[in-house]
């Protein structure tokens, strides 16, 4: 029975990714193309945390008692992957690690085993799965026009490309689970999961929620303002065919917090 256990729950926690088996996912990322990283962040991890949805029905007896370890180690991972966030100079590495934080929610919620936790993870996966797909768009878009992932490079975008420079703000702010996004939804319904599961969980949430907020701040604020590179020397707007792109990411992310009831009464 451990066995299984282990065996099923093992492979669902490597493609959330869980903190310590994470490793494969900012290499994924950073070496994939775009639309690679797009279907990797918006589908496959969501794949993941549906799988261990569907899962639990066969292995609660035991997680009613081994549950406690991976969230142990997921909430502190989560933080500890926060903090990696705010030393990234590669933007798709700073997306990718920022993937691993909030998946680390979501598995805390999922291992509560509680209809909150539940609802809350799918609602959190959703929003994230439009969000970083987004994001990863918006990173890619700024590659093509100045060669470089860096964020040493890619700095003051906001004069060399103004057009995105919303686009940006409003990803991050989604990001960082600012209304109305999706994400917010989804972490208030995880918050209420996981300290109704312990008191003691409330210390780790916290540094998450903040952290997850400094991380968006950074890279937004970082890549957006301060002096231009001196190696760009014209400014290039995003095409048609960007903007719908990124209006697909956004409008469903907030559009579909007025349909809430659809994310938090499924199961």
């Amino acid at each position: 029975n451990y066995l299984f256990y282990l065996s099923m729950l093992f492979a669902f926690l490597v493609k959330m990714p869980m903190f310590l088996v994470h490793l494969w996912l900012p290499k994924a990322h950073v070496e994939a193309p775009i639309s690679g990283s797009m279907i990797l962040a918006g589908i496959l991890l969501k794949l993941g945390g549906y799988g261990m949805i569907r899962v639990f029905k066969l292995i609660i007896s035991l997680g009613m008692n081994l549950n406690f370890i991976w969230m142990v180690v997921s909430l502190l991972g989560g933080f500890l992957v926060s903090l990696i966030c705010m030393r990234q100079v590669d933007l798709k590495s700073l997306i990718a690690y920022s993937s691993v934080s909030h998946m680390s929610l979501v598995i805390a919620g999922l291992m509560t085993l509680s209809y909150w936790g539940f609802s809350g993870s799918y609602t959190l996966m959703i929003g994230h799965g439009l969000c970083s797909s987004g994001l990863f768009c918006l990173a890619n878009i700024s590659y093509e026009r100045s060669g470089s992932r860096s964020l040493l490079i890619n700095k003051g975008m906001i004069n060399f490309m103004p057009s995105m420079c919303l686009w940006w703000f409003l990803l991050s702010s989604s990001n960082m689970a600012a209304p109305p996004s999706l994400n917010l939804l989804g972490e208030i319904s995880l918050l209420n999961s996981v300290i109704g599961w312990s008191w003691g969980t409330m210390f780790f949430i916290a540094l998450l929620s903040f952290f997850g907020a400094a991380y968006s701040l950074y890279l937004y604020s970082y890549s957006q303002h301060g002096e231009l590179y001196s190696g760009m020397y014209s400014c290039f707007n995003g095409s048609l065919r960007e903007f719908v792109l990124l209006m697909l990411h956004w409008v469903p992310l907030n559009v579909l917090i007025l349909k809430g009831e659809y994310c938090m009464l499924w199961l």
